[in-house]
């Protein structure tokens, strides 16, 4: 089992870089290109999977265990691979949510096939994928694992109740980070990022998807059922706070820079950075806080028309056996969507990684994962007027 991990880049989590990209989704979606929608009887193709033991897998950049040593090797996958016979073609092209629609989107609206049988993306987009029809719904009696093992937190979203068409690759918590060597003190509440002794030292994130549910939640929203009238309250009051000079500014993941050099002292932040940034520097601390955080997760989907169904199907089972889902775990340090695998890592004669089994962050204990939640998703029709009034105010 490796026993460095890294830091996932920024990218996966990524922003609304400019509205043209969501404007064109709206369109297609919310207005209607009748030709886009996939029925479901349309979406299988000829699975060529006994016969043709390999399939494409399209990932983001540095989002499964690689060897210390030589970082072409992927531990997991090259024991799969022995394991199975199966040959996996395995691409780090996604950097962007955004721009990997776009890449497939045409071949998938005109019923083509992707070229992948296998993709990672974020929920969020995930949920774009699953209203149009684009993916398949997976065959569980093949996915045991999935079955057993899959955190009842992430088993349902409302975009795919019982996640038969996306199975969680790793998931992560949006919560609060800060310094509190630097601070002075604690934070327990959104609402502490309002506080006049941060009043220029606070960022948020960028990106509508990425920052609108923690806002809410420090709003008292039950981010599960969030309505219009929840959304442009919270952006009035950021408007508010952004003319007032308590925000500094909108980030990516920069957010981490800004943070390691103080110049802000508190922002939002995802789990998986701040495990990394804490190893430096014990004084960063992330907090769920007490109104909640979003739980979010990015998944494996099949797409329509894929070649190697079964094998993309028996890969997604294999990383949800405990040990090999330890083995990930170890390694890219998110919140692990095998809750079992924490027993794993226990076990291990290796101090450091036996430590991993006990971090909230990666393994959210009881009073953790009772404040955790997962956001209702934007829809097709709110999503253009929503990025419109958030890019206004972020600056895109």
């Amino acid at each position: 089992m490796p026993q460095t991990s890294r830091t996932p880049p920024f990218s996966r989590r990524s922003l609304l870089r400019a509205l043209g990209g969501t404007t064109a989704l709206g369109a297609l979606t919310g207005c209607g290109v009748p030709a886009a929608y996939v029925r479901p009887g349309d979406r299988a193709g000829v699975d060529r999977s006994a016969g043709d033991k390999r399939l494409t897998w399209a990932n983001w950049p540095l989002y499964i265990d690689t060897d210390d040593e030589d970082a072409t090797e992927r531990p997991t996958l090259a024991a799969f691979e022995k394991r199975t016979g199966i040959s996996v073609g395995y691409s780090e092209e996604i950097n962007d949510n955004d721009e990997f629609f776009g890449k497939i989107s045409p071949s998938l609206m005109n019923h083509q096939r992707t070229g992948r049988d296998l993709i990672v993306v974020s929920d969020w987009m995930c949920a774009r994928f699953v209203r149009l029809g684009w993916v398949q719904r997976m065959d569980r009696a093949r996915q045991p694992n999935v079955a057993k093992y899959l955190d009842p937190l992430l088993r349902s979203p409302a975009f795919d109740p019982g996640r038969r068409s996306t199975v969680p690759w790793q998931s992560g918590i949006t919560g609060i980070a800060y310094d509190r060597r630097r601070l002075g003190r604690e934070l327990r509440h959104v609402s502490d990022l309002w506080s006049a002794d941060l009043k220029g030292r606070v960022t948020l994130l960028s990106g509508l998807d990425e920052a609108f549910a923690l806002l809410m939640q420090g709003d008292g929203v039950d981010i599960t059922r969030w309505t219009a009238a929840d959304f442009h309250r919270v952006c009035d009051q950021v408007e508010k706070r952004v003319h007032d000079g308590q925000i500094r500014r909108f980030t990516g993941n920069d957010y981490t820079k800004d943070l390691v050099s103080g110049d802000v002292l508190a922002c939002q932040a995802y789990s998986g950075d701040v495990i990394q940034l804490a190893a430096d520097n014990p004084d960063i601390r992330f907090v769920v806080p007490e109104e909640g955080a979003e739980l979010w997760s990015d998944s494996l989907m099949i797409p329509d028309l894929a070649a190697h169904k079964a094998n993309a199907e028996e890969l997604v089972d294999y990383y949800y056996e405990p040990e090999v889902a330890a083995a990930l775990a170890a390694w890219v340090n998110y919140v692990c969507p095998v809750p079992a695998a924490q027993s794993v890592l226990a076990d291990s004669r290796d101090k450091e990684t036996a430590a991993l089994a006990e971090n909230p962050l990666i393994f959210p204990d009881a009073t953790m994962r009772g404040r955790l939640a997962i956001a209702r998703d934007i829809t097709a029709m709110e999503r253009v007027e929503f990025a419109r009034r958030w890019n206004r105010i972020v600056g895109l």
